[in-house]
């Protein structure tokens, strides 16, 4: 059924001038001081530990690739939660939710979208570098150099970023319907997808596109890097050395059963399925969870890691002592 009230393509649904209102988590009044709190200390966290990553590894004079993508994460988890959770902490402090521009809610998304591609496509270097690792060792330094992990990193960046807008020029292109409340605490695609006026599957085949170059091809990369590590440890017959080379991959699996887990349940599904309740509860372990996690996964079980962390906390309490 279409909605009341629908609106044409050119006209005001798409003036940059219109405001959306974000409902946040309006029907929850009474858990608002809670939420915030939670939702702060979180936060915070979540920023120390990927700034203490990130300076740990920026400080190390040799950084091997595994390092340098670390790093590289770090700096888009950073980006990441900065674009979701300052506008999620300020629209617990009103009582009917917050607005936000046509054009804040376009920039939201895109850069949502474009860091969450760039964290899929990094991902998939991680994993090409524990399969040149672990299946190519002899060639690992003159494979694995520095002037390609800068060119993979880069490309990580860009190509996300192309198709981040895409899709969001795409979504914004709708016509809207004339109630632009988003029953959401951020610009979603789903969210947003949500008030278009539109009675055919049409419009989610941008996002159809993004899901395919955004999760898809990169899972399915990361699943032929497994596919040929698993193969090349069923050839090693000493056990503590396939215990020792699996061991490397351990982190890298973790978060990214974590990321796809998350991204899968919330894009891969018709429009019709769309229930704003689940999914805030989904995007909040999307976008607050899973980035706590990654540093305490990396520096509980990555042993560079963790030798660059006890570096940097000695360098500290030596500097203290003098």
């Amino acid at each position: 059924i279409p909605c009341e009230g629908c609106m044409e393509r050119d006209n005001k649904s798409t003036d940059p001038t219109v405001e959306f209102l974000l409902l946040g988590f309006s029907e929850l009044l009474c858990l608002r001081v809670l939420l915030f709190l939670v939702f702060l200390i979180v936060h915070l966290v979540t920023l120390a530990g990927n700034v203490m990553i990130f300076m740990a590894v920026l400080m190390e004079p040799s950084r091997p690739p595994m390092l340098f993508f670390l790093c590289h994460l770090s700096a888009i988890e950073l980006c990441y939660t900065l674009v979701i959770v300052p506008k999620t902490l300020l629209s617990l402090t009103v009582v009917d939710g917050s607005t936000i521009s046509f054009i804040g809610c376009a920039a939201q998304m895109h850069l949502f979208v474009a860091l969450g591609g760039a964290e899929c496509f990094l991902l998939v270097a991680m994993s090409y570098d524990r399969y040149v690792a672990i299946c190519q060792p002899l060639h690992y330094v003159a494979v694995m150099s520095e002037g390609l992990c800068l060119r993979l990193a880069v490309a990580c960046c860009l190509g996300s970023f192309v198709v981040a807008l895409g899709l969001t020029v795409a979504v914004f292109r709708l016509p809207f319907c004339q109630s632009h409340h988003i029953n959401h605490f951020f610009c979603d695609v789903p969210a947003v997808l949500h008030l278009a006026c539109t009675q055919s599957y049409t419009p989610e085949l941008p996002l159809l596109a993004a899901c395919v170059l955004l999760l898809l091809l990169p899972f399915l990369l990361i699943l032929t890097s497994y596919v040929c590590i698993a193969a090349a440890l069923l050839r090693v017959t000493s056990s503590v050395g396939r215990r020792k080379a699996f061991s490397t991959c351990i982190s890298h699996l973790a978060i990214t059963l974590l990321h796809y887990g998350c991204a899968t349940f919330m894009y891969i599904r018709p429009k019709s399925s769309y229930s704003p309740a689940r999914d805030k509860i989904v995007s909040l372990v999307y976008t607050n969870i899973t980035p706590l996690l990654y540093p305490l996964i990396y520096s509980l079980r990555n042993k560079e890691i963790r030798g660059v962390l006890r570096k940097m906390l000695r360098r500290k309490k030596i500097a203290q002592l003098n």
